[in-house]
């Protein structure tokens, strides 16, 4: 039953990610056929200045990044998971974002940020008024700002359908004992969430491996290097430097790096034991 399914991942998954293993070892333009060069990229790749740094600003920003999208989106998915009228619409307008392109999400912050005829300018709003994509120091935290305007949506859907499947017995028998909401949430909420987080925390994290279309239309990876990601410097140094045999050794780096990721939160998390939250009830 399974075949048909492992035959569609070897062919569009396994089979790519081997040409991509060969061709980084060889040195190839993009037209012509390639020549074998041995270790060449990935000594080229691994001492390249710009390369490791665009491996730093990925992991401060799967850092950063989550820790700005984690607790907004459960303290959202826990408020929306009420059954209110309210938050049920509030949930439909979280969820907006979601319904929006990258690409036009992208373009969008790009003109709301603009200095010249951007929010900030039009408004009159010493606060909003900043180059905030043409500051180095401003760029970086910028993205990740719209980058959680995109995802914590998802991520707030992923919570409240966790809260949504607490017992509402488990809050009985705690608000008859007299504890309050901040109490049943550290000792209830959380606790039933773990797993919820560890999907979350595990999407979140690989997910920022991957980002590139936002980015690539928001700011190109500037100003400077700023922004230049792991993807993006893929990406440039593939279609723009035409090095394809360097850009799919990052590639290879990219998935090694996200299946490490995975496999440590998987490991250290107990996700793989799956225990039962609700045993003896």
């Amino acid at each position: 039953m399974a075949a048909p399914a492992l035959a569609l991942f070897s062919l569009f998954a396994l089979v790519p990610m081997a040409i991509v293993g060969y061709l980084s070892f060889t040195r190839w333009n993009g037209l012509g056929s390639p020549s074998w060069t041995g270790s060449d990229n990935w000594r080229e790749a691994l001492t390249s200045d710009v390369t490791r740094h665009a491996l730093w600003l990925t992991a401060k920003f799967m850092v950063v990044s989550w820790l700005v999208q984690t607790p907004v989106s459960l303290l959202l998915g826990v408020f929306v998971a009420g059954r209110q009228r309210y938050r049920t619409l509030l949930a439909v307008v979280y969820f907006v974002p979601m319904l929006i392109s990258a690409a036009a999400l992208a373009i969008i912050f790009k003109n709301l940020l603009d200095p010249n005829f951007g929010l900030g300018a039009t408004l009159g709003l010493p606060l909003l008024d900043h180059n905030w994509l043409g500051d180095p120091q401003l760029a970086f935290y910028t993205t990740v700002f719209v980058v959680a305007w995109q995802f914590v949506p998802f991520h707030t859907l992923l919570y409240q359908a966790g809260t949504r499947q607490i017992p509402a017995s488990l809050y009985e028998a705690a608000a008859i004992d007299g504890a309050g909401r901040l109490a049943q949430f550290r000792h209830i909420t959380l606790p039933q969430l773990r797993y919820t987080i560890v999907t979350s925390s595990t999407l979140m994290l690989v997910g920022s491996l991957t980002y590139f279309d936002v980015v690539f239309v928001l700011t190109g990876g500037g100003p400077g290097l700023a922004t230049r990601f792991l993807p993006l410097d893929m990406y440039i140094t593939g279609f723009q430097s035409n090095e394809m045999g360097r850009a799919s050794a990052i590639s290879v780096v990219l998935v090694a790096v996200g299946l490490l990721l995975s496999l440590i939160i998987v490991r250290f998390s107990g996700f793989s034991r799956m225990r039962s939250q609700q045993a003896g009830m």
